[in-house]
């Protein structure tokens, strides 16, 4: 079922004609739980991977041996998802709940040395066919997200190791048909269930701080004095263009970063020193209270429905993972924000 965003509450443009000339379009995701193939794009689905070529795999050093295992995530996930579907009111049964019981962290994978080859995850891949925002970087027309299951790298040995891969997805050949699997996780929501896309097209705007100061100010000239129904002054300055007019929750490929935790931060390439472009931003929801605005047509019913604004089960970092590029060339190194 394809995904309809409603139209913006306000026709911001209309009130700040400058922020024409600032949008950007967005590629709304709209991962929902299904089972994808390896022949479609997905979130957590098989990936399109030749049977010849080797797997990614983390090498670097950190602990590997303790964690979640791999296989109990998507279970437990499969029971819950069953049992509340089933009896919305008390969820899992007691049998359910036993077996429930028995998914723990632990030292899951001992023989695991620190520097052992384990398998990245597949997180998603994506055809130019169906988001019709990836950029053509002439590497391909299938991007392919892959990660460590261990947030334990760089300096602050707190952070991911993403990898990408773009391929022609004619020249595979012979796929290969069972996805290698880490044993182990460090945290559950570093495995995304699996889920088929719904690209949807979009129009952003820049977040509120990294508008010109001279916008900035039109916007808040203008909200300070909107009024609600009753006749009262309506939400704090900037919340309705934070909130509803300016960056989409959600799966996305390209258009504009939500600053909410840092404040915006230069993304200069190290190469050529441009500025970085998001390429994926991957949420934790689809929408929260401050955003339902942007719930699409086809899934308002589900507003409150517990787990319906999780359907990946992921979230990174903080719970928003934003991978920046080099718009001139691919093969630059690109960038981790997590906000």
């Amino acid at each position: 079922m394809p995904r309809t965003t409603p139209p913006r509450p306000v026709d911001v443009q209309a009130i700040v004609p400058e922020l024409a000339g600032l949008r950007r379009t967005a590629t709304r995701l709209h991962p929902r739980r299904r089972t994808p193939t390896a022949q479609d794009s997905s979130v957590g689905g098989p990936m399109l991977w030749p049977a010849d070529e080797p797997w990614p795999v983390c090498t670097l050093p950190h602990k590997r041996g303790s964690g979640h295992r791999y296989a109990d995530v998507l279970r437990e996930r499969s029971i819950l998802e069953r049992a509340w579907r089933r009896d919305p009111r008390s969820g899992p049964n007691a049998e359910e709940a036993d077996e429930l019981s028995r998914f723990k962290r632990g030292r899951h994978a001992p023989h695991l040395a620190d520097t052992d080859p384990i398998p990245l995850i597949g997180v998603t891949q994506l055809y130019r066919r169906d988001v019709p925002g990836l950029p053509d970087t002439g590497a391909g027309d299938l991007l392919q997200v892959f990660w460590c299951p261990f947030e334990r790298h760089g300096e602050s040995r707190h952070e991911m190791h993403v990898e990408l891969r773009w391929r022609h997805s004619k020249d595979t050949g012979t796929p290969l048909t069972e996805q290698p699997a880490p044993e182990v996780a460090g945290r559950p929501e570093l495995v995304p269930s699996p889920c088929a896309l719904h690209p949807e097209e979009i129009i952003e705007h820049p977040w509120f701080e990294e508008l010109p100061e001279n916008v900035q100010e039109r916007i808040e000239a203008w909200q300070g004095h909107e009024e609600d129904e009753n006749g009262d002054e309506s939400e704090e300055p900037n919340e309705q263009y934070i909130y509803d007019l300016s960056t989409a929750p959600g799966w996305k490929v390209g258009g504009y970063i939500a600053w909410n935790l840092t404040g915006p931060t230069r993304l200069a390439c190290p190469v050529c020193d441009a500025e970085l472009t998001p390429l994926l931003t991957i949420d934790q929801r689809e929408w929260d209270p401050a955003t339902t605005s942007w719930v699409p047509y086809e899934d308002r019913q589900d507003i409150r429905v517990m787990g319906a604004n999780v359907p990946t089960g992921v979230s990174p970092g903080r719970g928003r993972l934003i991978i920046a590029v080099c718009p001139h060339d691919p093969h630059h190194p690109f960038r981790l924000v997590t906000q």
